[in-house]
């Protein structure tokens, strides 16, 4: 890159559906503009339909966006990860961008043996939702992050959603409870429409029934003015059809399924995290 030659303020190196995501929404919202974003993705053809679809500029390579970026997002999946920071290792050393990887199971300290503990580097674990631009994101960055780092990843995801900052063990619970659950919710949507189409109600409907009573569901938690079983029980009204509902999901044991799902999720990411650990000791 020439002397003086201004930098992006946004690197990608990953175009899939998490930074397709990302990319988008914090167009949508002017928290960068198209020109200021560079991408680069090993599928020529996933980079093509970005750049088409959003106007971002195309790297040639993953170096390339290191170079003329001054913040790096490693929007990879983490069995590639540490091939990429293989590739782009010198080049982070000679032009220290701030790195942000957003790939489950790698903890800062193995980010930092793959590349050098004196690299800014933050972490962050948004969830599928930020293509709604209604994300959930945890952030945590090592020492060689300043405040103003973190904020500016913070920022990167409050453009999509919102964003929390934790300390890096609570990533496990985290990734469960945000990250993981989404899926659950949609099989529960789903689980609820096909229960009604049973009893006669078009699929479709009965979709976006069910999706809208979940959407103002949470929008209730989210307002924090009421506990959620101070909320139930607004809902259960003595021997109404609510309380006859909840009665059988307290038999059939939704709630020790999900503590189970959350357990479950918890041990594999401890699983990728020990194998990437591994890896960065090779």
């Amino acid at each position: 890159m020439g002397q003086g030659m201004p930098r992006e303020t946004w690197g990608f190196i990953g175009a899939g559906n998490m930074a397709g995501a990302i990319i988008r929404g914090i167009v949508a919202v002017g928290h960068a503009a198209p020109a200021e974003i560079l991408v680069h993705d090993v599928s020529q053809s996933a980079l093509d339909a970005l750049v088409a679809e959003v106007g971002v500029q195309a790297a040639a390579s993953n170096t390339e966006v290191v170079e003329r970026c001054s913040a790096v997002v490693l929007a990879v999946k983490p069995q590639v990860l540490r091939g990429v920071v293989d590739q782009i290792r010198d080049q982070v050393l000679v032009s220290s961008p701030l790195v942000v990887s957003i790939a489950a199971g790698t903890p800062l300290e193995v980010l930092e043996s793959w590349l050098s503990p004196d690299v800014a580097i933050v972490r962050a674990m948004p969830n599928l939702n930020v293509a709604v631009r209604c994300g959930m994101a945890a952030i945590a960055g090592n020492k060689a992050a300043s405040a103003a780092q973190v904020a500016q990843v913070v920022g990167l995801f409050e453009a999509v959603g919102e964003a929390v900052v934790i300390p890096e063990t609570m990533f496990r619970p985290f990734t469960a409870i945000a990250g993981s659950s989404p899926a659950w919710t949609f099989l529960y949507i789903d689980a609820l429409a096909r229960a009604a189409v049973a009893q006669g109600m078009p699929k479709a409907q009965a979709l976006a029934v069910a999706a809208q009573a979940v959407r103002g569901s949470a929008a209730l938690v989210a307002e924090g003015k009421a506990h959620p079983w101070e909320l139930i029980d607004q809902v259960c009204s003595p021997g109404g059809t609510t309380i006859a509902g909840l009665g059988v999901l307290e038999e059939r044991g939704m709630a020790a399924a999900l503590r189970d799902a959350v357990a479950a999720t918890i041990t594999r990411d401890q699983q990728i995290s020990a194998a990437q650990t591994t890896a960065g000791q090779r």
